[in-house]
């Protein structure tokens, strides 16, 4: 089989179950990991054939696509602020909107001597903001030690010193162990469960419901819980950072208000309410 007729082979199977930009997308990831050629490269030799070890790996990842498993999780891997983060199940997939998440903290702050990063799961808000301030005690914690283990491979892979912890944030009493920080930032799980109903099957089948979910009945319990902790954690001049669910966005800023935050909702790129920053 040609590089030609495999892609176009790939394509159609992911038609059925994306829509036409995200299908050619994937196939062009695909191709790109099976072939080790770039998209341009691959047009100049569209009649070479693959071998028999990459028409086997070809049919592997197809299988694993055909039941909704994310790209990422297939592959292992996902891009975020230029850089390759290896992911699993244990790990959200790292969004553009958290781009746009770490592009606002950066642009806003020139300096900053101490981060704090609740929920990192792949590590790659913590590990990006290093990369923008090479000099800031950055400091990560997961309840989960799967995602940890992820993150600590991210941050050595890509040279970042990442302080990387242990912890369930929504136990209290876990808080006199941390110190105050000049920002802190988190994309904690948002998600009401009574929209399960309508996610895709590649992330309600696969991406980690504990960083995914949290309950009906208290759907704002980890900005409640950052807000109450900040209290006593963000430095004078400190700022809280946070991803919001976009329907949540009033409901976001109304609760730090009540606690005596002053609060910038901000949309991303796609007009949605989607960050929320608070200051004392």
């Amino acid at each position: 089989m040609t590089i030609e007729l495999a892609y176009r082979q790939i394509l159609a199977d992911l038609s059925k179950m994306y829509e036409e930009r995200e299908s050619a997308a994937i196939a062009n990831w695909v191709m790109d990991h099976v072939t080790g050629k770039s998209r341009i490269d691959r047009m100049l030799v569209k009649n070479e054939e693959l071998s028999i070890l990459q028409l086997e790996q070809l049919q592997t990842i197809q299988q694993q696509l055909s039941i909704h498993r994310p790209i990422q999780y297939v592959l292992g891997e996902a891009w975020f602020c230029g850089m390759k983060f290896t992911v699993n199940e244990h790990t959200l997939i790292p969004r553009p909107e958290t781009e746009e998440l770490v592009e606002w903290i950066w642009k806003e702050n020139p300096a900053t001597d101490n981060l704090l990063d609740i929920g990192t799961g792949s590590g790659c808000i913590p590990i990006a903001l290093y990369k923008k301030f090479p000099n800031t005690k950055i400091i990560s914690i997961d309840i989960s030690q799967e995602a940890l283990n992820i993150a600590r491979q991210n941050a050595d892979s890509l040279n970042a010193i990442i302080q990387l912890v242990p912890m369930d944030f929504l136990q209290e009493d876990h808080w006199d162990s941390l110190p105050q920080f000049d920002i802190i930032v988190s994309n904690p799980p948002y998600i009401r469960l009574a929209e399960k109903e309508n996610m895709n099957r590649n992330v309600l089948d696969f991406e980690p419901g504990l960083a995914l979910f949290v309950p009906d009945e208290d759907p704002l319990l980890f900005y409640r819980k950052i807000a109450a902790f900040a209290r006593n954690h963000l430095s004078s001049k400190g700022a809280v950072y946070l991803e919001i669910n976009e329907a949540l966005g009033k409901e976001v800023c109304a609760l730090y208000e009540t606690e005596g935050y002053t609060v910038v909702l901000k949309k991303d790129v796609a007009g949605r309410d989607r960050m929320v920053k608070a200051i004392f």
